[in-house]
């Protein structure tokens, strides 16, 4: 019997960590890293790269057909790629991994966030033409808080892709009140005190410019306040002026309220109905002490389900909502707008574009239209951007 010869495949190379491969950068995702496609199809997530580079690539973890790889070196560079200002930065296991955008020129960085958020918007309102971003006054020394690791000995923030603390001798993004602060932490080291239960991998020490190191007590959370207080001010001087632009809102719920960081400029603006809601107990008391004419402050867990049940009178009687939640969003907001019949505009200032577009989708299904987007930068050298946004029913 003939037979046939067997054909012998191409020999492939087995992709497993350590693989290096050449690639180009073809865009950036949603966390800032930059993707590469290897030859073979798959696509990988590489931090410290930009759009348009080319270089040499290192696997370093594999997830299906997509991965993680590492910079191993460029062979075609961005123009605006610099040297990051700070010793700390970095993507290896002892850098600080805070600011993975520091190796790129500051106003490529805007440029690029203002990409992230027109892809956004095709899905939601392709006419809509987003505002121009508003670039922070300081790229540097511009953060008024920060949250720091230790383990009694060291001192710093968490490693690029890992758990180990990156030990840290200054911070070029606090601003000069928190360098001093950090300073004299560092002088308490080692710090016994300071050690975390066998459960925890560190300690927190919060720290922000209304408190000095002998204030700081490890694993005691400060009231949250945005981190750069000229773009907060930027923030509360247009919500002043959204809120002007309207007739005065006869009833206002206020989600995510903190202490009353928006909240005294919706008194400031005539509102006089306010319920103010915040799952941040100690957040909730401070704005209560302040006695702002109008406001109930609440404290409840706004993600919990059924937790929209507990505002319905506050609800029912809304024409304006305003929330500022975290990166989690609020994933029940279906459940809040069907208990708002009378409700006319939303005013949704989000921190992450993701958890934003899924949020704002629920509200266009409620008749809401999309009417603005301004982009604003609250933390420069990272890939987080603000959006400002206003609906109407």
């Amino acid at each position: 019997m003939f037979k046939r010869p067997i054909r012998k495949s191409a020999k492939r190379d087995v992709i497993r960590p350590g693989h290096r491969f050449e690639g180009e950068v073809r865009d950036l995702n949603s966390d800032g890293q930059a993707v590469v496609a290897h030859p073979d199809g798959r696509v990988f997530f590489v931090p410290g790269a930009w759009r348009g580079e080319k270089g040499l690539f290192e696997v370093t973890q594999l997830k299906g057909r997509m991965g993680f790889a590492r910079l191993v070196s460029l062979t075609e560079e961005s123009p605006r790629r610099r040297s990051p200002p700070c010793p700390h930065n970095g993507f290896a296991t002892d850098n600080c991994g805070g600011c993975p955008w520091m190796f790129m020129e500051y106003a490529e960085q805007l440029r690029s966030k203002e990409l992230q958020l027109q892809k956004m918007l095709q899905a939601l309102n392709p006419e809509l033409t987003p505002g121009t971003i508003w670039a922070s006054p300081e790229e540097f020394a511009y953060r008024n808080r920060a949250q720091l690791k230790t383990d009694g000995r060291r001192l710093g923030y968490v490693a690029s892709n890992s758990r180990e603390i990156a030990e840290i001798s200054d911070c070029l993004v606090l601003n000069t009140k928190n360098q001093q602060t950090l300073k004299d932490l560092k002088a308490r080291l080692p710090n016994p005190e300071w050690k975390p239960s066998r459960a925890k991998h560190w300690s927190t020490l919060d720290l922000d410019d209304d408190i000095i190191a002998a204030d700081v007590t490890a694993n005691q959370r400060r009231p949250f306040r945005q981190g750069n207080s000229a773009q907060n001010q930027r923030m509360r001087d247009w919500l002043a002026s959204k809120v002007a632009d309207l007739e005065t809102p006869a009833s206002v719920v206020e989600l995510f309220a903190g202490s009353g960081n928006f909240t005294d400029i919706l008194v400031a603006s005539g509102c006089k109905n306010i319920c103010a809601v915040d799952s941040f107990r100690p957040a909730i008391e401070r704005l209560q002490s302040r006695s702002l004419p109008g406001v109930t402050g609440l404290c409840s867990d706004l993600g919990r389900p059924g937790s929209a049940a507990d505002l319905e009178t506050a609800l029912s009687a809304a024409t304006l909502l305003l929330l500022d939640p975290p990166r989690e969003g609020l994933k029940n907001i279906d459940d809040y707008l069907k208990l708002a019949p009378r409700l006319q505009t939303i005013i949704y200032i989000s921190c992450d574009l993701a958890t934003l577009a899924r949020d704002l989708n629920v509200a266009i299904k409620h008749r809401f239209q999309l009417r603005e987007v301004q982009p604003l930068d609250l933390f420069p050298q990272t890939p987080h951007i603000e959006a400002l946004t206003v609906l109407t029913r």
